[in-house]
């Protein structure tokens, strides 16, 4: 049996989250929203930071929310839910049905295994849409963030991914439109996720914002307290077993990775534009985001940098100042997005 959803629109763009949300929500709902908009209507600006033994690297910093997907939608009011299924072969066959019923579909996995892209390192969470299947082939259609075209993708890499054998696994989750009435203008959806993404950046903690982080002896902070543990831990790092690995690692997970550049800070400030010329935020809001995302870029420079062989241990105290100068723009720009 082969099949493909040909009617759907892809919008290649920065991030995986938001370009495939932007697709679903045009697809579903006929909305036209730019990729900025989508990403800070999904709260997508977050801070987590992890510190555990048990992971490879033992530190990794995430700037985005684990809920974007989900979020986007909530601040518009479109039933839009996600479910995790930890048998393989019920959850290929519930997402097959759902193309088969002529549904785009949300899916989730460790951008490592997928075939037809060339990543070395684990990255889970990755977000794509599955817009069909061949099974003489063995092959299924996605919808991914680099081109308009579908991308083609082993039954066996795809199965792999979305709950791989080791490293996080997002346990093939995968997500459904139940409605496409969009009941929230987007003045309303605004403020919404501009309140939520406020809040969790100033402490509040959000259901998935850990991404499935676990373990005894895992330590995690959200928002501007990760950004200050951060600070605080990255002097200690010369001390690390492989302190160049995870230099490097972060200083990618902070620019590139699918992040739009600066943690995903340049995105949101192109969302705090757009709110801006709808009267939502204070002038300034944007201008600061772009002084955040400066200040990751540049720190993920220095990260790089620390990570090349006899590299000077003292580029990790520097980034830690660096580290703290970004989260001191960040507490006032999220404050000042709370007030508002």
């Amino acid at each position: 049996m082969r099949t493909l959803i040909e009617s759907y629109r892809n919008f290649p763009g920065e991030h995986c989250g938001s370009v495939a949300m932007r697709g679903l929500l045009n697809h579903y709902c006929g909305l036209e929203l730019s990729e900025p908009a989508v990403f800070g209507l999904g709260s997508g600006a977050a801070c987590l930071f992890i510190s555990s033994p048990e992971m490879d690297p033992c530190r990794m910093v995430v700037g985005r929310g684990g809920t974007l997907e989900q979020d986007v939608a909530s601040a518009l009011g479109v039933d839009y839910r996600e479910r995790r299924e930890p048998d393989d072969a019920l959850a290929w066959q519930q997402v097959r049905d759902e193309v088969l019923a002529g549904r785009p579909t949300m899916l989730s996995g460790d951008i490592l295994y997928l075939d037809y892209r060339d990543y070395k390192v684990h990255f889970p969470g990755h977000r794509f849409v599955l817009l069909g299947f061949d099974d003489e082939s063995q092959k299924a259609y996605i919808a991914d963030r680099i081109r308009v075209e579908p991308e083609l993708c082993s039954y066996g890499a795809l199965a792999k991914s979305r709950n791989p054998p080791e490293g996080l696994s997002t346990q093939n989750l995968w997500g459904r439109f139940h409605g496409t009435r969009v009941e929230h203008g987007l003045d309303e959806a605004t403020r919404i996720a501009l309140d939520r993404c406020a809040r969790g950046m100033l402490g509040e903690e959000r259901e998935g914002m850990t991404f499935g982080a676990a373990g005894e002896n895992t330590r995690v902070s959200i928002g501007i307290a990760a950004i200050r543990a951060l600070a605080a831990d990255l002097p200690s790092w010369p001390g690390l077993p492989d302190p160049g690995w995870v230099a490097s690692y972060n200083a990618r997970c902070i620019e590139k990775f699918g992040n739009g550049g600066g943690n995903f800070r340049r995105l949101y400030a192109g969302f705090l534009a757009w709110a801006d010329e709808r009267g939502l935020v204070p002038a300034d809001a944007a201008r600061r985001a772009s002084e955040a995302a400066d200040g990751w870029t540049a720190l993920s420079s220095t990260l790089f940098e620390a990570s090349q062989e006899g590299a000077d241990p003292a580029l990790f105290a520097r980034a830690g100042e660096q580290a703290t100068a970004i989260a001191d723009i960040e507490e006032h720009l999220f404050e000042s997005l709370a007030a508002r």
